[in-house]
């Protein structure tokens, strides 16, 4: 983090010294904190940040972001007990936000939306340890050493009929998409009529974290030069984990891979930001194939958050364009390509609401739920 504040006696500190931690802040000025969102090696404008504040037990402060408004529908997410659960402040009239500290609190995290860590995925693990539908593997090293995780759910003794791929976190930012994963394989391991027909028909490969020293150095993610993740499926890849997926997943499909679904969040707010929706490719099928199975999620849905078929941004419409396709190639359009492989397609899951209806973590995993059931339906036709 960098500051310009000098030091004095105040015991307030501010800082992004934590997992997924990202912030400038520019001066303290009384009670009145001066913030921006670090871009780094980000090409052009976004909006994650994510600090804590210690020090400040008791006083009311003021926080203002300098770089434009970075707030989403509902505000900042707020968490007094070191990250493990959060609330949604809720959003004022002004980019920015009033909090008052408790006269006991140690440390307040605040975050553009609910994060979602190797923490997180680690205490997922661990709910489910043991499961002989579950095993944890290896997909690669990142550049800094960390370990990107692999995970293999339903039938794994290569008997399998079919095989599904999912990943998230293309952005490093997209937190909220790795809930919605986390509902698929829960659904899958489940001791319901959906999981034990995955568990003797279907081998899923899951990849939470593509950009795993993104996500846990607090990086924008989206648009990191010379391309993020999501362009660099062409050769050469110049990101580890995009070239250990190009070379791992073919091997791995042996011709089975039927449906890989790529887990995003959208833009901050506003248009086609506030519903969940797929983006459709320039494939005439593949188009085809999207709104049958959006068709199976919309009846078949029964979560807390809505689905709408015709919500979905069609190939051709708003951003969804060749010109945003300029320079890279994204995993949807690579996977497409794959032998056997019928459905291949990039959802976006908001960050903070659905419509009226508030995102929450139990929320969008309910989401991932209502994916695994369609998705069972989509493979059994």
């Amino acid at each position: 983090m960098q500051s310009r504040v000098p030091a004095d006696r105040d015991p307030l500190r501010l800082d992004a010294a934590l997992p997924g931690g990202n912030v400038i802040l520019d001066r303290v000025e009384g009670d009145c904190v001066y913030v921006r969102q670090d871009l780094r090696d980000t090409e052009g404008w976004w909006f994650y940040w994510h600090f804590r504040v210690c020090g400040a037990a008791g006083r009311a402060l003021r926080f203002h972001f300098t770089n434009g408004d970075v707030l989403g529908t509902r505000g900042p997410a707020v968490s007094v007990d070191a990250g493990r659960t959060w609330t949604w402040l809720g959003r004022g009239p002004e980019p920015g936000f009033a909090y008052t500290f408790a006269p006991d609190a140690d440390e307040v995290r605040f975050s553009f939306a609910v994060p979602y860590l190797e923490t997180d995925l680690h205490a997922f693990l661990g709910r489910h340890r043991g499961h002989p539908a579950l095993r944890l593997d290896t997909l690669c090293r990142t550049a800094k050493g960390r370990a990107v995780e692999r995970l293999h759910v339903g039938r794994l003794d290569g008997r399998c009929r079919q095989r599904v791929v999912l990943t998230a976190r293309h952005h490093a930012c997209e937190s909220m998409a790795d809930y919605a994963l986390e509902g698929v394989l829960e659904a899958i391991l489940s001791d319901t009529e959906d999981g034990r027909w995955y568990r003797e028909n279907v081998e899923l490969l899951a990849v939470p974290f593509v950009d795993k020293d993104g996500v846990e150095d607090g990086d924008q993610g989206k648009n990191r030069r010379p391309h993020d993740h999501n362009r660099d499926y062409l050769d050469p890849s110049v990101h580890a984990s995009v070239a250990a997926l190009r070379g791992f997943i073919p091997e791995w499909s042996a011709g089975r891979v039927r449906v890989a679904l790529d887990l995003h969040c959208p833009w901050i707010r506003g248009e086609y930001n506030e519903f969940v929706y797929f983006t459709g490719q320039d494939n005439a099928r593949q188009w085809q194939r999207l709104c049958a199975f959006s068709a199976l999620l919309e009846r078949t849905r029964s979560g807390p958050l809505p689905y709408a078929a015709g919500n979905n941004l069609p190939f051709g419409k708003a951003w969804n364009t060749a010109a945003n396709y300029t320079g890279g190639r994204s995993f949807d359009r690579w996977a497409m390509e794959l032998p056997g492989m019928d459905l291949a397609a990039t959802i976006e899951i908001p960050y903070a609401n659905v419509g009226e209806h508030t995102v929450t973590p139990d929320a969008v995993r309910a989401f991932g739920r209502d994916l695994a059931r369609a998705l069972r339906r989509f493979l059994a036709a």
